[in-house]
C-alpha cells in the first residue's frame, strides 16, 4: 500500500486509533499497526500518531527509534541480520560484519540506494548454540563463516 502524502488523513490507520481510544498507553500497538499498514514510519505518519494519541512527537519518535523492530524507511528487498551477542561475537561475528560489508559495500545500518538490500544488527537471535548467526530474508544461517555467507548472497535474486 502506499504511503499517504502529509495532506493524505492515514484512513487506514483509523480503526486501531479509535480501538485506542486516543490513549497513549496505546502508543507502540499504534506503531506496530502503522507499520503494517504503510510498510514503514514516515515523519508524516509518526506527527499524526502524536496528534491523534494527544503525544509529544518527540515520545512518539523516541519510542520508535528504541525498538529495532520498528522501520523509517521502506524495507528493502532483501534484508540482511547479524546477530551481535555476546556468542556470535566471540565465534566469529566480527568477522561475518566485515564480509558482509565488503561484499554488499555497505556499512552496518546502511540500505542500498535502490532498494534492493539492507545491512543490520540485532543483540540476540536466540540460538546461541549454533554461533554464529546471520539472517538473510526471514532465513537464519547457523554457524556462519565468511565464506559461506559470501556464497548465500551470490543467490540472492537482483
Amino acid at each position: 500500500m502506499p504511503l499517504p502524502t502529509e495532506t493524505d488523513s492515514f484512513a487506514a490507520l483509523e480503526p486501531l486509533l479509535l480501538r485506542s481510544k486516543g490513549q497513549g498507553d496505546a502508543l507502540i500497538e499504534v506503531l506496530h499497526g502503522a507499520q503494517q499498514r504503510y510498510g514503514h514510519l514516515s515523519d508524516p505518519l509518526l506527527r499524526h500518531v502524536a496528534t491523534r494519541l494527544k503525544l509529544p512527537l518527540s515520545r512518539v519518535k523516541g519510542t520508535a527509534s528504541f525498538y529495532h523492530l520498528f522501520r523509517f524507511q521502506p524495507p528493502a528487498r532483501h534484508r540482511c541480520v547479524v546477530c551481535t551477542g555476546t556468542a556470535c561475537q566471540i565465534q566469529g561475528g566480527p568477522a561475518l560484519i566485515a564480509a558482509l560489508e565488503e561484499s554488499l559495500g555497505l556499512q552496518m545500518g546502511d540500505r542500498r540506494a535502490d532498494g534492493w538490500v539492507s545491512l543490520s544488527e540485532v543483540r540476540c537471535l536466540g540460538t546461541c548454540s549454533d554461533a554464529p548467526l546471520v539472517l538473510i530474508d526471514g532465513t537464519i544461517g547457523r554457524q556462519q563463516t565468511p565464506e559461506g555467507l559470501r556464497q548465500r548472497l551470490r543467490g540472492l535474486a537482483p
